[in-house]
């Protein structure tokens, strides 16, 4: 047998195994044939392959190894299992930028499912590695190692403090500096992921530098750039005050608020993320933001804006009203809270409905002023049906008693408040009542108001108990009346006159009166006294019978 014949086995050999991982990486891209390539224990197959001696089908079989990870965490845990993890990265610094993309690629795959793989990458010492990578010159390694650091920061804190400890941050922060806008886009991604666990992971991205770079690419075109770094910024700023203030020197406002009339959905939310996580801190950052167009704009996105996204305006919203009177004040004056019930009427959202409830709460509660303005757009009987209903959940009706509190508690316009004495619960009705209290006593109009609109006789049907804040208000609003008025619209006193007309006799009415004008003709010659006293006696009868009619 000639030397060529024998070549030419072994170059057979080498094109079968070449075709047929790329066979499997091929059929590997499909989800729905990950399965049937497990069951034909393509892992033990592919398990010599990613250290063949030929560099090409390395590459493929590592490159349908991450496919097949990418899709089932199943075949992820048996990667684990079975220790592939040191065959990927044995070596990893000395290969070329392909071999180390496709090992990027797997282990980036195995760190998305969980935090237990991310955690079982880093043990097997799968952080060094991508720290490597991350320092490599070319800009496709450093972008798979990036992605792979930000997913195994996004598992726990605990991991994003590894991520932190391995010196990843300084690398991270360059890669915000590279004129690839891909590469830009996953160091801002994998920071944000750093960032969003705790104050100290996001003061160390803040020390390591991010925030001025975050607020230089803001002014980039790209649109998933812009997503990410208003992300990450949102990430950093909603933990504390100091790390907001530190966001807000970068100078992005006005900025900001432009860009939530960005085209892109998801700018427009991370825009308003970004604003509510920055409003919520203090009533001097809620001034800057206020002072550049924040109010209008966050009102204007609610309007505008999808379901899901309305959450964070109407959170902003919240908060700033939260602050100040005068905040709040100007949140009316820009149509907020009719915004705000319009929303309540039409939406479905749980979350939506929680939120919107406790921003009306948050205008309501400063003063009679902004409790009127909450009333006169009709939100009372709209928070208290939500509340009512059967299916909401035991969060929202929590809101909606909250805000309801809040500003049945300052509400000094009767003619909203009414309504509410048919259908509330005591635990609200005694807020209403209160405030009934509070006005009737001082207003003559509002007292005639109250008895011909019929809420005196509401008042006589509420069952209170003895000793309760509830019974202490009906007998203050009670005592603002004559006697004989709440007497006469307390319950079963329209049965009580019935059986009154039932009872008088005409015939011993007549009688009576016949003996008492024989009574007076016999005693002429009697003192005035007498007289005086039978004239009385007549007058009292008199009385009383105009009374009983």
């Amino acid at each position: 047998m000639t030397s060529r014949s024998i070549l030419q086995v072994f170059d057979q050999y080498q094109k079968a195994r070449i075709a047929f991982v790329q066979t499997v990486a091929d059929l590997a891209i499909r989800p729905q044939n990950v399965e049937i390539l497990n069951q034909a224990r393509v892992i033990d197959l592919l398990r010599p392959l990613i250290s063949d001696i030929c560099m090409q089908i390395q590459q493929c079989a590592i490159i349908a190894l991450g496919r097949l990870v990418n899709h089932d965490p199943k075949i992820a845990q048996q990667i684990l299992n079975q220790d592939f993890l040191p065959v990927l990265i044995h070596d990893l610094d000395k290969q070329n930028k392909y071999h180390k993309k496709a090992v990027l690629f797997v282990l980036r795959s195995l760190c998305k499912h969980d935090a237990n793989m991310a955690m079982a990458v880093v043990t097997s010492g799968g952080l060094e590695a991508l720290i490597i990578c991350l320092e490599d010159f070319e800009p496709m390694v450093k972008e798979n190692a990036a992605w792979a650091l930000g997913y195994i920061a996004r598992g726990s804190p605990s991991l994003a403090q590894s991520v932190v400890d391995t010196g990843a941050l300084p690398l991270l922060v360059l890669c915000l500096q590279e004129p690839e806008i891909t590469l830009k886009q996953i160091g801002a991604s994998s920071l944000s992921d750093i960032a969003k666990h705790s104050i100290e992971l996001a003061q160390s991205v803040v020390d390591a530098g991010a925030v001025p770079h975050f607020a230089k690419n803001l002014n980039n075109p790209d649109e998933k750039l812009k997503k990410q770094v208003l992300h990450g910024l949102s990430c950093i700023a909603k933990h504390s005050n100091d790390l907001a203030e530190v966001v807000v020197e970068a100078e992005i406002f006005p900025n900001v608020l432009i860009h939530m009339a960005h085209a892109c959905p998801a700018v427009r939310k991370n825009a308003a993320c970004l604003v509510r996580d920055v409003v919520k801190h203090s009533l001097e950052l809620t001034q800057l933001v206020v002072n550049t167009g924040g109010i209008g704009a966050v009102i204007e996105y609610m309007a505008q804006s999808l379901e899901e996204s309305k959450v964070p305006c109407i959170t902003a919203c919240g908060y700033i009203s939260g602050h100040s009177d005068l905040l709040a004040m100007s949140v009316i004056g820009c149509q907020g809270v009719i915004q705000l019930k319009t929303i309540l009427d039409e939406s479905e959202d749980d979350a939506t409905l929680c939120v919107t409830a406790w921003a009306l709460g948050q205008i309501g509660k400063h003063s009679p002023e902004h409790s009127k303005a909450v009333a006169a757009a009709g939100v009372f009987p709209k928070l208290l049906s939500l509340y009512l209903a059967y299916n909401s959940s035991e969060d929202l009706k929590y809101k909606c008693k909250v805000a309801l509190k809040q500003c049945l508690q300052k509400c000094l316009m009767l003619s909203a408040l009414e309504p509410l004495l048919n259908d509330c619960p005591k635990n609200i009705l005694k807020y209403v009542l209160g405030q009934f209290s509070k006005v009737l006593p001082n207003d003559a109009k509002a007292r005639r108001l109250f008895v011909t609109s019929g809420g005196l006789s509401k008042v006589q049907e509420i069952d209170a108990e003895p000793g309760s804040t509830l019974l202490e208000y009906i007998t203050i609003i009670n005592s603002c009346f004559p006697e004989e008025i709440v007497r006469y619209y307390s319950p079963g006193y329209p049965d009580t006159l019935l059986e009154k007309v039932e009872q008088y006799s005409p015939q011993m009415m007549t009688i009576l009166r016949e003996t008492d004008v024989k009574n007076t003709d016999a005693q002429t010659h009697d003192t005035p006294t007498q007289d005086t006293s039978n004239n009385s006696q007549e007058m009292n009868l008199v009385e009383s019978q105009s009374l009983l009619f």
